[in-house]
């Protein structure tokens, strides 16, 4: 199964939680206790994703970024800078943004996926800080992804 395919089922079902939890705890709680239970569970994917590979540096993080997060032409990506210390790049198109969109889902997009980036690229290697200063999931044109090794 592709990543867009299990997130939209993912996608499904934490919904349905969120606004379970809403009435009870209010829309800003729900979002929060989902925004962070998708973080850790992004931080331990990272942490996994970097033990299959054997290896966590920026390259490794290419290699994710095209062959898992990328799968199924799920991204349309413009790479801008590849070294040993940074990694920069636009994401043109987005999969992800596309299937919230057509799920009926856009409220929770930033939440359930955009929110697992920093996250996932900390337990993949915490040396390695990632900067977004935008994301088509929230209505700009492209995402910025800047990665950094400190």
């Amino acid at each position: 199964m592709n990543l867009i395919r299990q997130r939209k089922i993912e996608a499904e079902m934490a919904a349905a939680l969120i606004r379970g939890c809403e009435p009870e705890l209010g829309r800003e709680k729900a979002f929060e206790i989902a925004s962070d239970t998708v973080r850790k569970l992004a931080c331990e994917s990272g942490k996994n994703i970097a033990g299959k590979y054997g290896s966590n540096t920026l390259e490794d993080l290419v290699r994710v970024i095209r062959e898992i997060w990328s799968q199924g032409n799920a991204l349309d990506i413009e790479f801008l800078e590849e070294s040993n210390e940074k990694l920069f790049f636009n994401v043109r198109r987005c999969g992800y943004a596309e299937m919230y969109r057509d799920a009926g889902l856009s409220e929770f997009g930033y939440c359930l996926s955009c929110n697992r980036d920093a996250a996932f690229v900390s337990g993949f290697n915490s040396r390695i800080a990632m900067k977004r200063t935008q994301t088509i999931m929230e209505g700009a044109s492209y995402c910025d992804f800047r990665f950094y090794l400190s």
